[in-house]
């Protein structure tokens, strides 16, 4: 199982560990629904370093790329970010990414349990073209910031890099902590204001403990992952594996955002399928809330009187809402808000109500 360079600084801070994605991460260090709330009220420091971190550069970087991912690169600003997903011939996700444009390459940040596929995919679709695709997971390390005190915290460790000019889905580059050219975007996985910000692995701790100790005014807590996927959550966004899926394609995820079919992008994997599915769909990804006891969790079938007519997909106790929310897939029959549907919990029912998503909007 990997390790991330922060492991040991996890378990000092007595965080519960658990496998995920192949890394052995904190899942939390105190209870989740206060360090959800952190989040939501103050600033939380995350240890991202286990998702997987690509550059490519070359000639050919934007146009071979474009037909691979979803997302239009070629329309991408410089110093801007797309999400976008790669996909299989048939529409069905791969994985979903971050797309950063620079002026001399493109970053993708991808998922950790997709890390070896993806490089090995980019690889094989790349051959021929003059492209240098290069793997910094292990060279860079990845933190993000979330929460309305992000901005104060990091500005006070960051130089020559003013983040009130950083755009949401922007990035810049600053001298964090003394170390130069240090990528800061203005990114996250929470529906919070943030950042997420990519340095030497081997200045991991001190890094850490920098933010912690500029943090600790705004009421700054390390943030484990269990408390990332509530955030995430009741921000509507997709989890690869859960959401989105080599079975489930990205039009009825609601992921159309990440999905260019403009002409001037020209073909791409999978255009073919989503195009198709795009023009007839038949499920939609729902929010669901429940006033039982039992919060949604994924694979609970959803039913329709004696019909099983979707799946749970994630699901969860929101401090936020102060209910029980999930997600699910449904015949798009019954995917209008307000929609009366149930789940089964081994035999026995408990009612849903279809929502629309997000559940959770910060104030901007």
């Amino acid at each position: 199982m990997q390790q991330t360079p922060l492991h040991s600084v996890h378990e000092r801070l007595g965080a519960r560990m658990v496998e995920f994605g192949g890394w052995h991460m904190p899942v939390q260090y105190g209870p989740i629904l206060d360090e959800v709330r952190c989040v939501r009220e103050k600033v939380g420091l995350f240890d991202l370093s286990h998702m997987g971190r690509f550059r490519l550069t070359g000639a050919d970087r934007i146009s071979a790329l474009d037909k691979i991912v979803t997302t239009f690169v070629g329309r991408i600003p410089v110093d801007s970010i797309r999400y976008g997903l790669i996909c299989q011939e048939d529409g069905g996700a791969l994985d979903d990414i971050l797309v950063y444009r620079g002026e001399e390459d493109v970053f993708l940040v991808v998922n950790a349990s997709n890390t070896e596929r993806d490089m090995a995919w980019l690889k094989e679709h790349l051959a021929g073209a003059n492209v240098s695709l290069e793997d910094q997971t292990d060279e860079l390390a990845m933190l993000a910031l979330q929460g309305q005190d992000s901005v104060a915290t990091l500005q006070t460790v960051v130089e020559d890099l003013d983040l009130l000019t950083i755009g949401y889905y922007k990035s810049g580059f600053g001298t964090l902590c003394g170390l130069p050219n240090v990528r800061v975007s203005r990114t996250g996985y929470t529906g919070e204001d943030g950042f997420e910000i990519y340095f030497d692995s081997g200045e991991s701790e001190r890094v850490w403990n920098a933010l912690m100790e500029a943090g600790a005014q705004y009421g700054l807590k390390p943030i484990g992952l269990g408390a990332r996927d509530t955030l995430r959550l009741e921000a509507g966004m997709s989890l690869y594996g859960h959401e989105i899926s080599e079975t489930r394609n990205p039009i009825e995820a609601g992921l159309s955002f990440g999905i260019s079919f403009h002409e001037d992008k020209g073909d791409w994997i999978g255009r073919d399928a989503l195009a198709q599915i795009k023009a007839n769909p038949t499920n939609k990804l729902v929010g669901v809330t429940t006033d039982g006891k039992r919060a949604p969790r994924e694979g609970y079938p959803v039913m329709s009187g004696d019909e099983q007519i979707g799946v749970v997909c994630s699901g969860a106790i929101s401090p936020t809402l102060s209910k029980n929310i999930g997600t699910a897939y449904v015949p798009l029959a019954f995917s209008e808000a307000g929609t009366k549907v149930q789940m089964d919990l081994r035999g026995k029912r408990q009612d849903l109500t279809v929502t629309d998503l997000p559940f959770y909007s910060r104030k901007r």
